[in-house]
């Protein structure tokens, strides 16, 4: 249900008037069953919503509207009358339901206080880290650093090719077509490149040989592509291959491919900067988070709990 995730991540907004104690002692309620406060309206700010004894006032629903993640906002649909309409019937959902689980008194029971608990302390995990990723913001430098030592990864290639599949291909035979073997389709794609060589146009051949009809009825043009958008063995050759060279045949699960470069070049630190401004962002919570669980490690009674286990040796690399 999205409107349980909703108000799992939403804090509650600070009551206009707080209600008296409940007559259970506080100390006995997990923390985490704190509720909205009946609120008391008035002509500036009416209460606009309510469900069981749960009263709101528009600014304590705007504060909620307003405080929302930016996935559940567009989720909803933006802060729009729809929107609110969507939130408000979703959150009356909830609250009618944890009434009820309070009329029947769930939350005395221990396992309900156990998951109430989890449920705080997970949530306010998730939130240390995205307070992190909001204050570990790189620098320019920083990101003008990953882009020099990572330019490769960048990098784009403006190539053609002319595919001839084989047995198992994972392209579908054209009407007709013989399911030629791998030692048959090595042979023919050996035989096409000749011709290329000799002076036949790459695109005519690859118009009427090729078995990728899609980029086959452009000449074989696939267009410009990056780093990890082609199977490897392809990729391979995309970013290694001379220019204008057409390759020998280069065997992927599709079949046989001889690949022409057109151009090569790297996109622009200015196009890809967004893409590591996320990047080192994440990664330097995530390196403020191991911070502290490193200097915070929990004390744990040998006792009790026995010694950690053994690690395993890290595997040799080859």
């Amino acid at each position: 249900m999205l409107g349980g995730a909703l108000w799992a991540q939403v804090p509650a907004p600070a009551p206009a008037k707080p209600t008296p104690a409940p007559a259970k002692p506080a100390a006995s309620r997990p923390a985490s069953t704190a509720t909205l406060a009946t609120a008391t309206g008035s002509a500036a700010d009416p209460i606009v919503f309510s469900a069981g004894t749960r009263k709101m006032t528009k600014s304590e629903f705007e504060s909620i509207m307003n405080n929302l993640p930016a996935n559940v906002k567009g989720q909803l649909g933006g802060d729009t009358p729809e929107a609110r309409r969507r939130l408000a019937e979703q959150l009356g959902e909830i609250i009618t339901y944890a009434e009820e689980a309070r009329r029947l008194r769930l939350t005395d029971k221990p396992s309900v206080k156990v998951q109430l608990f989890l449920q705080q302390e997970s949530t306010l995990a998730q939130l240390l880290f995205q307070h992190l990723a909001e204050t570990q913001k790189p620098t320019e430098a920083d990101e003008q650093a990953y882009y020099a030592a990572h330019k490769n990864d960048y990098e784009n290639a403006t190539a053609r090719h002319i595919l001839v599949r084989f047995q198992g291909s994972r392209v579908p035979l054209k009407p007709g077509q013989k399911d030629l073997t791998e030692a048959e389709a090595l042979t023919k794609t050996q035989q096409l490149r000749e011709r290329i060589v000799k002076g036949e146009d790459f695109a005519a051949i690859a118009k009427t040989e090729s078995d990728d009809t899609g980029s086959g009825a452009k000449g074989g043009d696939l267009g410009s592509f990056g780093r990890g958008s082609m199977v490897p063995v392809f990729e391979q050759a995309a970013f290694s291959l001379p220019i204008g060279e057409v390759s020998q045949p280069v065997k992927s699960p599709f079949g046989f491919h001889l690949i022409q470069v057109q151009e090569r070049g790297s996109q622009p630190f200015t196009e890809v900067r967004p893409e590591i401004e996320k990047k080192l962002t994440g990664q330097n919570a995530q390196k403020a988070m191991d911070a502290v669980k490193t200097n915070h490690k929990p004390a744990l009674d040998e006792a009790y709990f026995g010694k950690p286990a053994a690690q395993a040796p890290p595997a040799a690399q080859e």
